[in-house]
């Protein structure tokens, strides 16, 4: 009798396993272990998974955005690499790897390069106006002054949004025309007229942003985080800033004059200005200023960079709370470009024009203004939208 019990008990136990069926999750290559063919797994949203390679696994390759799986090529599973974004099939009842589905991130990295200069190419940005049916009217400033463009949409046109406390270009979520409102950044693409103020939008992303400036308090390197005291209304900020925040840092203009050779004193040039014997930056006339062009030109920053005193610019989502903020773009030692904002929404400006906002007619994101009790100081622009 006992005997019975024990292979009825191995019979139940093997059609038990056979009745579960196989586990599925989409996740990011974060580790190997050669040694037991073993491959770590971060699943989107849950703890690292181990699973181990197997002389059945089934591995196959898929280009970035496919959809169809049965387009899927064969691959080895030593073509797998850190990073990559997998979907992972386990063996039922066990952490053997049936089946995984690989999209490189090389592949990826050259696709998303590939999109960014396709929106550069054919986009174009702006803050919304007004909206008229399918046409919607885009505020941007330039050299020249304010100039407005012409968003026109049409059934096929794809939607996104923001979400509140979102950082990344790809995680904006599926809208619709109706969720577009006066204020917010929109940026297009599509068939784009020579003059660049009319397009025939495909796509059309958009969000509702702010820009913030303060003085640095403190810097929590562990947490990211940095506690600013907000420029014109003292109120304390919290910034935090993830992965995907780009962190940048103004030279010191004075320190640049003094090494080029200009004499002590002088007011620095205006950053993204032409100099004497320097060509003006691209899409921009002489002394044309393009807050998103200088910033691609700069290196990137780190938060240990930045110290307690220094003043920032940081523009984000409106989030849930007022007084935190996640960073899409930091900018520190940002004294100067605060300056020279506050002169050219108080009239201050020379010469034709107020300063650009980032990326108008050069495909960089643009914010519409500072806010925070500062005033009118929309003649700075921080990048928003960044694919």
């Amino acid at each position: 009798m006992r005997k019975i019990a024990i292979v009825l008990l191995t019979v139940l136990s093997g059609l038990a396993a056979q009745s579960q069926p196989a586990k599925s999750f989409v996740g990011t290559v974060a580790g190997f272990k050669p040694e037991t063919a073993e491959v770590e797994i971060k699943p989107d949203n849950a703890a690292p998974v181990m699973a181990k390679f197997s002389a059945g696994t089934i591995a196959q390759k898929i280009a970035p955005g496919e959809k169809d799986l049965k387009k899927a090529e064969p691959i080895q599973v030593t073509d797998v690499a850190i990073g990559d974004r997998v979907l992972l099939t386990l063996e039922a009842g066990s952490s053997n790897v049936r089946r995984i589905v690989v999209m490189s991130a090389t592949d990826i990295a050259k696709r998303n390069e590939a999109d960014r200069l396709d929106w550069q190419k054919r986009g174009i940005t702006g803050i919304v106006a007004k909206k008229s049916g399918n046409d919607i009217t885009l505020k941007m400033k330039t050299p020249a002054g304010d100039v407005e463009a012409v968003v026109t949409v049409a059934g096929g046109t794809s939607f996104r949004r923001y979400a509140p406390d979102s950082v990344k270009f790809a995680e904006a979520q599926t809208s619709k025309l109706a969720e577009v409102g006066v204020g917010d950044q929109l940026r297009a693409r599509g068939q784009k007229s020579d003059d660049g103020l009319k397009v025939a939008a495909d796509d059309v992303v958009f969000g509702t942003f702010q820009t913030k400036a303060g003085a640095i308090t403190a810097v929590n390197t562990e947490s990211k985080e940095i506690i600013v005291k907000e420029l014109g209304t003292g109120k304390t900020l919290t910034v935090k800033l993830t992965a995907d925040s780009q962190l940048k840092k103004m030279p010191n203009m004075a320190g640049m004059m003094m090494g080029s050779g200009g004499r002590a004193g002088a007011p620095a040039p205006m950053p993204g200005a032409a100099q004497a014997g320097t060509p003006p930056m691209p899409g921009r006339g002489a002394g044309g200023f393009d807050l998103s062009q200088m910033l691609e030109r700069m290196p990137a920053a780190k938060l240990e960079d930045l110290q307690a005193g220094e003043t920032i610019v940081v523009s984000s989502t409106k989030g849930a709370r007022n007084d935190q903020l996640t960073a899409i773009t930091l900018l520190g030692n940002a004294d100067m470009l605060i300056r020279m904002a506050s002169m050219m929404s108080g009239g201050g400006s020379r010469g034709g024009g107020g300063m650009g906002a980032a990326g108008m007619g050069g495909g960089g994101g643009g914010m519409g203004g500072m806010q925070g009790g500062m005033g009118d100081l929309g003649g700075l622009g921080m990048p928003g939208i960044l694919p």
